[in-house]
């Protein structure tokens, strides 16, 4: 007993960095995200070119698609520290389903623009920046699914507790942090609709 505590306690501090780096990357990713923002405020704040477009419904469905995605990390969450790997299991594997339901949405988003006539390469470009933001929020969507089948295959496999703990964890920082980050740009872009 005493030993498995000890090599807990050693598994914890050989993590500690790990998760570091995981903060320092979500800091770069939101670093990336400002810088995206701040551009298009000024190139439509100095041209005058706001989106000049009605955002289709199916950003609002896909939001509320990622907003229950991150209930069910919580509850995949807390089913770890109670050691309940079934639910575990069960709760990751409903995170992964609806983020690929997300992704989905957003590319059928892009579909409903382009049936608008709305391109990524526009005369007004700022209607470019729905494509851009949705995009690069794509690619986080990617490295997150990834993070959340890095969890998943670590319950199956005999790893410590502390490292499924660790796991799950570093996902659902990213993962909760894509979802805040859905929830401002979602919400930068309808006050820029007009």
């Amino acid at each position: 007993m005493m030993m498995a505590q000890i090599q807990q306690k050693e598994d914890r501090l050989s993590l500690q960095p790990k998760k570091f780096v995981m903060w320092l990357f979500v800091f770069a990713s939101f670093m990336i995200f400002a810088a995206l923002t701040s551009g298009f405020m000024v190139y439509a704040g100095g041209r005058g070119h706001a989106l000049n477009v009605i955002l289709p419904n199916i950003f609002m469905y896909s939001t509320g698609v990622l907003i229950i995605s991150s209930v069910t990390l919580f509850l995949a969450t807390r089913a770890t520290k109670r050691q309940e790997v079934s639910k575990q299991r069960l709760f990751i594997t409903l995170t992964m389903i609806l983020g690929v339901i997300f992704f989905g949405l957003q590319i059928d988003g892009w579909r409903i623009l382009t049936e608008m006539n709305i391109f990524f390469v526009e005369p007004n470009a700022s209607r470019s920046f729905i494509y851009i933001f949705t995009g690069v929020h794509l690619l986080h969507i990617i490295a997150g699914l990834l993070l959340l089948t890095s969890a998943l295959y670590t319950t199956y496999r005999s790893k410590p507790q502390s490292i499924i703990q660790f796991r799950l964890e570093i996902a659902s920082i990213f993962w909760h942090f894509l979802d805040i980050i859905w929830i401002y740009l979602y919400v930068f872009l309808l006050l820029n609709q007009n």
